[in-house]
């Protein structure tokens, strides 16, 4: 670490930093058949985007031998414009050029100009201005020193609003437009403004909607409603949202620290509340606003710290810190590693033991105290984390061979491992899954991307987000604006999200003068749900001007009684109270809403209109007082309070649906200013907590847990429901499982176990796992939940009446636990008081359960690694990924022809890398997969060692990879493109034994015409199943679950069945009963108690050319033989 010289300041030191230069990966995207080796920048940049910088200021280029092209004695040519190219006819005596290849040197990471500030957020009333600036960087490892965006305040004058027009209306609560209105402001209540005209209409010049809380119109004594529009000024208020939430800290005792805090909204945010463990602080003493600045810490004051920020709006909370102070003279870190078990291989049994795990160790990867160079930040300039300062190698008895592992021995206070956070997945519509191509992305008001031609998506997640709020517009309109909030793995594991959006319903035709009623709720031979009432002469310009004319209306309804709409809810169905606290909803529609001028261009916004919500739909009384009319922020993802519902009676009917009859309906007014997403919601107390886990496989085991799963919950409709269909759904969450599984939030009820039910689903990487089974019988050993709690869940998996449904969810129902009945007090649901107690609930406890179905499958690293925790990776030359920020994922294709699936080995060494040669990488096991169409055939995708750099970075290691199936197989072929490549790139290992193959791993990014599947991706994971579904396609850009076993190989191998040369005990029993028996007696009369010596019992697989002459001595011998076996058996059994 550069020293601090003296005369040089902070701020200098770090701009040195910013300015030093770094060399990207080596790229090698061509080979040198052909013409010759062609590394040309533009193809380099086509294949690996944002690796390279715009700009390079140098170039190096080696073979694949690590020979520098100046010392080949080949003709070669180098441009920073144009990368790199060797051609072949240009070399002396017919040589053909090396395999090369390059990488770039980037320039500094440096700030740009500061751009011009921006407009101020008001026009009086104080604001806030800001302007940008860039940081010009070759990639997201160099950073620069310093803030991006300066703030500044602004509009400090005071508010007048010359050259502004108020445009409004005044209506009768019948909606009939009043005529001669005086319309007064409501702090000078005597003074008339202006009066409405002949239509209700009126204009106020040098007003501000935003500076009036209300304009009051008196006519006849009688109140009345009005309807403001402002020209220039948008009167809508927004509620407070934070946009910076405080970080944990670790501190010594006698240090300092701040919290920071940032809230927005309309009006800003003006007041901040800081609390520790709940309790307020007092202002006075602590001296604070936005952020919070703890100085002299002690001990006591450890713990939870949040700030809540208010407006005239409402109140919101920040998300929780931790403030670990530590007393003078602890170490940073316990420096004894935690117990991590690692599974061995299936044939590793250790002597004296049955035990098929070894404890390797591991560190907590939580922060610690570290040495900053500056700690008032709001965010640590360097974080520290405890983590890996020794490890050993250790020697693993495994019996008839010997198993290295690297053991952590000592934990440390270092520096964090920061992995990129990726969101991944495709957006598609709810009804036909049709991909929402080229759909703009947004993060608040800022596009950040576009969706694929499929529907795709990748986001990088900044490490400081605690709630990511995303919106997919579809720029052509067929898809219905769609926000989601997305839960992410802060341990850079990457999640992937299935999106569903809705189509737009539709336009018809509407006149803007007339009474007009729109039906929410189209689903055949049912009822609507309610209606939207638009009275005559409501639809406005964005200026205020009434509108009249034919209107386009587009309404698209989220029915709840079609439970496939579920997975396309916006939002997560939550809203902010009044102290600040995030609660949830449950829904009984959400309807989106698109006005448009007969053009179909300029969007349309209305006065007052009315939401009328059918009461025989909702089948809970008690949530008829409680329901109100919602809207969903864009831009926070939290729903809104539009309104309160009053009741009336209406006659309702025609249109198609049923008889015209009385009903009741809730009545909510609202005004549609912009494009919303509204929602007919009713809040709910009773909640719960149902704690589910995921794992490897079918046998569940505590260790085989798997992370970043996306755990998916709809809770149903109670049991009485809607009475044409009782799955309707009211409510869907999402939550991500770590290493001690799920806690999802649910709706439940103590008094009827049956109140309400839920219906949970698990995603890995858009691969569904299964649940626990239900059938034949329920075994509480499986599903993981005991009886009799289980009866009264009453668990059923989604084949449990059909089996030919899809096994990938199961349906519970959501009965409260009693906190007297001591069978209820183990989960898997949990009291909502109780969340802490499900998060850390013992693996032993109870809880639902999802298993990931796949062949047969073992990774062994030889330095342990979790692929779902990136914070995991150490740096080692041992290390199975070399590099955390990019993960290289290396399979081989290979064939097996043989009547039943085996399982085929990797063995990874390293190469040609002196500090790893003959050393052991890891191993990989895969049983083959069984080709559908092709019969006694299977394939197997077997993962290897890829070559390349160290972590170091500094010599490349040719892996050395040993491919064994197990049993009685031989190899019979070789790609030829494959043995060619291998051939020219010596050395060449020979393969004179038939059972293996052994080769050099290729440093080049290989095809499927070689059998050689490489993918390179920022998540291990997703590289991985990217490659698998490309092999089993046999493509270099396909995807498949389907293996194709004649495609894409690199190896076949032939297995034959074993062919039987003696008859066992029990055969014989089968085919000669009788003779056998009597044999066995002659036997044990013969064996007279004597005692035999046990032998070793032999197979002996007979040559196919020499079965012929082999059957007929069979045949002869058969007596003697089953006499001579008979007796070893026998005398052995007596023996034993």
């Amino acid at each position: 670490m550069e020293e601090l010289k003296p005369g040089k300041t902070e701020p200098e030191r770090e701009d040195q930093k910013a300015r030093v230069t770094e060399w990207t990966s080596w790229f090698n995207i061509d080979h040198p058949g052909g013409n010759g080796d062609y590394e040309r920048l533009e193809a380099i940049r086509f294949y690996y985007r944002e690796r390279v910088c715009a700009r390079p200021t140098a170039m190096e280029a080696r073979t694949t031998d690590w020979v520098p092209a100046a010392d080949t004695g080949e003709v070669v040519h180098s441009s920073l414009e144009k990368g790199f190219w060797c051609i072949n006819k240009e070399q002396p005596y017919g040589r053909l050029c090396s395999n090369y290849h390059v990488r770039f040197q980037c320039p500094p990471a440096n700030w740009s100009p500061w751009g011009p500030w921006g407009a101020c957020s008001v026009t009086c009333g104080g604001g806030r201005r800001l302007r940008r600036r860039r940081c010009n960087r070759s990639s997201n490892k160099v950073q620069c020193a310093g803030r991006p965006v300066e703030m500044q305040k602004c509009g400090k004058v005071r508010c007048v609003c010359e050259g502004h027009m108020l445009y409004g209306e005044v209506l009768s609560l019948t909606g009939v437009p009043v005529v001669g209105a005086r319309v007064t402001l409501a702090h000078k209540p005597k003074l008339i403004r202006t009066r409405t005209d002949n239509k209700g209409r009126f204009r106020l010049p040098g007003i501000c909607s935003i500076l009036c809380d209300f304009v009051s119109q008196w006519y006849n004594s009688q109140q009345l409603l009005a309807d403001l529009k402002n020209v220039s000024l948008s009167g809508n208020t927004e509620k407070p949202y934070v946009v910076k939430h405080p970080e944990d800290k670790v501190r010594y005792e006698g240090q300092r620290v701040t919290f920071c805090c940032k809230a927005t909204g309309t009006p800003i945010p003006n007041k901040y509340y800081w609390y520790h463990n709940g309790t307020l602080l007092d202002r006075n003493v602590y001296k604070y606003e936005e952020d919070l600045t703890l100085r002299n810490l002690k001990p006591e004051q450890t713990g939870e710290y949040h700030c809540k920020a208010s407006s005239d709006t409402g109140s919101i909370k920040s998300s929780r810190a931790f403030l670990t102070v530590l007393p003078k003279g602890t170490p940073a870190c316990i420096s004894t590693p935690e117990k991590y078990l690692i599974k061995l291989p299936e044939d590793c049994v250790q002597p004296g033991t049955t035990s098929k795990f070894y404890n390797a160790g591991r560190c907590p990867h939580s922060k610690c105290a570290g040495s900053l160079d500056f700690d008032l930040r709001c965010r640590d300039g360097t974080a520290f984390c405890c983590g890996v300062k020794h490890m050993e190698t250790q020697a693993i008895d495994c019996g008839s061979y010997s198993l290295p592992i690297r053991t952590v021995t000592e934990c440390g206070c270092q520096k964090c491992m920061e992995p990129k956070i990726l969101v991944r997945g495709r957006v598609v519509a709810a009804d036909n899954g049709e991909p929402l191509r080229f759909g703009h992305i947004y993060l608040g008001k800022e596009r950040v991307g576009t969706t694929g031609y499929q529907g795709s998506f990748t986001l990088q997640v900044s490490p400081d987000t605690e709630r990511l709020v995303v919106n997919f517009v579809d720029s052509l309109q067929k898809f219905i604006d769609t926000v989601k909030v997305f839960v992410f793995d802060k341990k850079g594991g990457a999640v992937y999200h299935d999106v569903k959006v809705m189509r737009k319903q539709q336009p018809v035709d509407i006149n803007s003068t007339e009474l007009n009623t729109i039906y929410l709720g189209e689903i055949e031979g049912e009822d609507p749900i309610g209606q939207i009432v638009i009275p005559p002469n409501s639809f406005h310009k964005s200026t205020g001007e009434v509108y009249e004319g034919m209107v386009k209306a587009s309404v698209t309804f989220l029915d709840p009684r079609n439970i496939t709409t579920a997975a396309a809810t916006p939002g997560d169905l939550n809203f902010v109270d009044n102290e600040g606290e995030m609660l949830p909803l449950r829904t009984y529609g959400m309807f989106s809403v698109d006005f448009r001028d007969e053009t179909n261009r300029e969007v349309l916004g209305t006065g007052a209109v009315q939401v009328m919500l059918d009461t025989q739909h909702v089948k809970m009384p008690e949530h008829i007082p409680k329901m109100k009319l919602w809207s969903l922020n864009p831009d926070t993802g939290i729903w809104e309070e539009e309104s309160d519902f009053d009741h009336t009676q209406a006659t309702d009917g025609g249109n198609g649906r049923s008889k015209r009859e009385e009903r009741t309906f809730l009545i909510g007014n609202m005004e549609i200013r912009e494009r919303r997403l509204f929602n007919l919601d009713v809040p709910e107390d009773r909640r719960c907590y149902v704690k589910v886990r995921a794992y490897m496989s079918e046998k569940f085991l505590p260790t085989e847990q798997l992370e970043g799963v996306v755990i998916n919950l709809i809770n149903l409709e109670p049991k009485p429901g809607y009475t044409s269909n009782p799955r309707a759904w009211g409510r869907f969450d999402s939550v991500i499982t770590g290493p001690n599984g799920a806690c999802l939030p649910a709706f439940c009820d103590a008094q009827r176990p049956d109140a309400y039910t839920a219906y949970v689903t698990a995603l890995m990487g858009g691969e569904e796992l299964e649940a626990a089974p239900s059938t034949p019988k329920m075994n509480p050993n499986i599903i993981g939940v005991s009886q009799p709690y289980l009866d009264k869940i009453d668990y059923q998996r989604s084949d449990h009446d059909d089996p030919a449904l899809k096994k990938t969810a199961f349906k519970i129902n959501l009965a409260k636990p009693n906190p007297n009945n001591f069978d209820e007090t183990n989960g898997p649901i949990y009291p909502y008081q109780s969340l802490i107690a499900c998060e850390n609930a013992p693996a032993d406890a109870n809880h639902f359960r999802f298993f990931r179905v796949e062949k047969d499958k073992y990774e062994y690293n030889v330095v342990p690694f979790q692929e779902s925790d990136l914070t995991s990776w150490t740096g080692d030359y041992l290390s199975w990924w070399p590099n955390p920020q990019e993960f290289r994922a290396c399979y081989i294709k290979v064939k097996i022809n043989g009547p039943t699936e085996v399982m085929v080995r990797s063995r990874n060494f390293g190469g040609t890398h002196p500090a790893t040669r003959g050393q052991l990488y890891g191993i990989r096991d895969i049983r083959s997969t069984r080709d559908m169409y092709s019969p006694n055939t299977s394939a197997a995708c077997l993962e290897f060692k890829c070559s390349g750099m160290l972590y170091d970075q500094d010599i490349v290691d040719r892996s050395l990879i040993a491919v064994i199936p197990q049993g009685n197989c031989r190899r019979v072929g070789i790609n030829s493109l494959l043995q060619e490549y291998l051939t020219k790139h010596p050395p060449l290992l020979q393969n004179n034994e038939t059972h293996v193959f052994k080769m050099l791993a290729p440093v080049d990014p290989l095809g499927h015409n070689y059998g050689i599947y490489t993918v390179t991706d920022q998540n291990p994971r997703i590289a991985k199943e990217i490659a698998i579904g490309r092999c089993f396609d046999g493509t270099s850009d396909g995807f498949s679950r389907e293996m194709k076993s004649d495609s894409g190989l690199a190896l076949t191998f032939s297995c034959p069945e074993r062919t039987i040369t003696r008859e066992s005990l029990f055969q014989r029993l089968q085919t000669n009963p009788g003779q056998t028996l009597a044999q066995m007696a002659r036997d044990m009369r013969q064996a007279g108690g004597l005692q035999v010596t046990r032998g070793t019992a032999q197979v002996i697989a007979y040559p196919s050319s020499l079965q012929s002459r082999t059957q007929g001595r069979r045949i002869t011998a058969a007596s003697g033989r089953r006499r001579k076996t008979g007796q070893t058996q026998i005398r052995q059994q007596i023996r034993d």
